[in-house]
């Protein structure tokens, strides 16, 4: 049996994390780590639901695209919402930014109800997993 050798992701656009990565790749999988809507200044986006899911989701690729994968390598996302009415009654709008930033690939999914966030300001985190092909896949280095 071969172990594979788990691999942070932590691309440099996003703040620099303390005590958590942005991603783990394990082979060509990776476990994309929660992402709120903060800004390169460590600050949640303001403007409601709608700009917080284009935050937090662009978050999410960009982490995606450092490990060397894209969108439709997604195989599931889990949104985890302070306010489910909120998110379903701007859920037009959130599909439109879905397929601007993703097109029109939509992995398994889930959205789940919380009283809370690690920000308290924070709408919305995203969490999911990618299996990026072998051909495309970028193993981080160190430094």
């Amino acid at each position: 049996m071969t172990h594979l050798a788990l691999a942070a992701v932590n691309p440099v656009q996003l703040p620099a994390p303390r005590g958590y990565s942005h991603g783990t790749l394990s082979g060509n999988t990776l476990h994309l780590g929660g992402q709120t809507a903060l800004d390169q200044d460590m600050r949640i986006v303001a403007g409601g639901i709608v700009e917080q899911f284009r935050q937090a989701f662009s978050n999410v690729l960009t982490t995606l695209r450092a490990a060397g994968g894209l969108p439709e390598d997604l195989v599931s996302i889990t949104l985890y919402l302070t306010d489910i009415p909120d998110y379903q009654a701007h859920g037009k709008e959130i599909g439109a930014v879905w397929r601007e930033l993703a097109g029109p690939v939509y992995p398994a999914m889930a959205g789940i109800g919380t009283t809370g966030l690690w920000q308290p300001e924070a709408l919305i985190e995203i969490v999911g997993v990618a299996v990026i092909p072998e051909h495309r896949l970028r193993h981080p280095t160190a430094g």
